[in-house]
């Protein structure tokens, strides 16, 4: 398998550190667990949340789980440094006004945050995309063009195109959707969706005669919108006057803007091989196996171990993630 792009360039004001819902803050760690090699370590992980427009709506999210204060090579880590210049100081649109915001560049990449919910008895997998890793950087300036401040580029093995028609009750316009998957940097397989509106290149996919038995395998740019939408709802009363009640949506978008005019030869040695992508989709599997174990060992409470359920095996030519 070739070397494989996912690369993500996020620009933007701190907007927050941490979750929308207070949790998974941006902040400095000790590592407390006595039996680790670790012991007694600074890290940083958490959520930093970057607002990259003007208006503070499209607020993105970059995960971190594990930024030391030096590099494996022993020198300086700069990522961690930045990471904790902006903790230190504090400061964010949220706490301290858009004008008083740090501005940073940031590269992570995108990943999967895979777990288990039960819903009516039943366990069922969520995979989150997240943005996670990558360098950080304090700048002094962001890109004029609120366009260029989120960008991701990604190698992508397209295994279907779907068509969505628009939907104006559900604020849904009309576009494509490129479901396939991409990898990370330990080459592992990352079931993904993304999304293209622009005509011609609904058009372009729609012509490529893609499907889980003939992938298409290329690489695609876009941008990142995490958008929070506010609906305000009026009921009239008969008196005391009338009342009105917000309610927020919150909506994700990986927007495709441009692709490979010649896809990668799917199939030919030091590309794709349909073998090295049957690979990638049984470690999946296992993966898979082993978080619902995880998971289920987790609910009962138990300390002996339950075996892991056996994993699928993935069949070569068909390849639908």
């Amino acid at each position: 398998m070739k070397y494989t792009k996912n690369s993500i360039t996020i620009q933007g004001r701190v907007y927050s550190f941490g979750e929308a819902n207070g949790k998974k803050m941006l902040e400095v760690k000790t590592v407390q667990n006595t039996k680790s090699e670790n012991f007694g370590k600074e890290y940083i992980s958490g959520v930093i949340q970057v607002a990259v427009d003007e208006a503070g709506l499209n607020v993105i999210p970059v995960h971190y789980t594990w930024v030391t204060p030096t590099t494996k090579a022993g020198s300086v880590n700069n990522t961690f440094v930045a990471l904790k210049s902006l903790i230190d100081g504090g400061k964010t649109w949220v706490k301290d006004g858009k004008d008083a915001a740090p501005m940073v560049k940031l590269e992570p990449s995108f990943g999967l945050n895979d777990f288990y919910t039960t819903e009516n008895g039943e366990d069922k997998l969520v995979s989150q995309v997240i943005h996670e890793g990558g360098f950080a950087t304090i700048v002094n300036s962001l890109p004029e063009n609120e366009a260029e401040r989120s960008h991701f580029r990604c190698d992508m093995v397209i295994t279907n195109v779907a068509h969505v028609e628009a939907d104006e009750e559900k604020n849904i316009d009309e576009h494509v959707d490129l479901r396939g998957a991409i990898f990370n940097f330990r080459k592992e397989l990352l079931p993904i969706t993304f999304t293209v509106k622009n005509p011609n290149g609904m058009n372009y996919f729609e012509g490529l005669g893609v499907s889980g038995s003939e992938p298409v395998y290329t690489w695609v740019e876009g941008m990142i919108t995490c958008n929070t939408i506010k609906n305000e709802v009026k009921e009239e009363s008969a008196f005391g006057g009338d009342s009105v009640r917000t309610f927020e949506r919150k909506t994700k978008e990986w927007l495709v803007v441009r692709a490979s005019q010649n896809p990668y030869d799917f199939g030919e040695e030091g590309v794709l091989t349909g073998e090295e992508l049957t690979k990638a989709m049984q470690d999946r599997q296992v993966k898979l196996a082993e978080e619902k174990k995880r998971s289920e060992e987790y609910k009962a409470q138990k300390n002996n171990p339950v075996a892991a359920p056996s994993a699928p095996v993935a069949k070569s030519g068909g390849f639908n993630f």
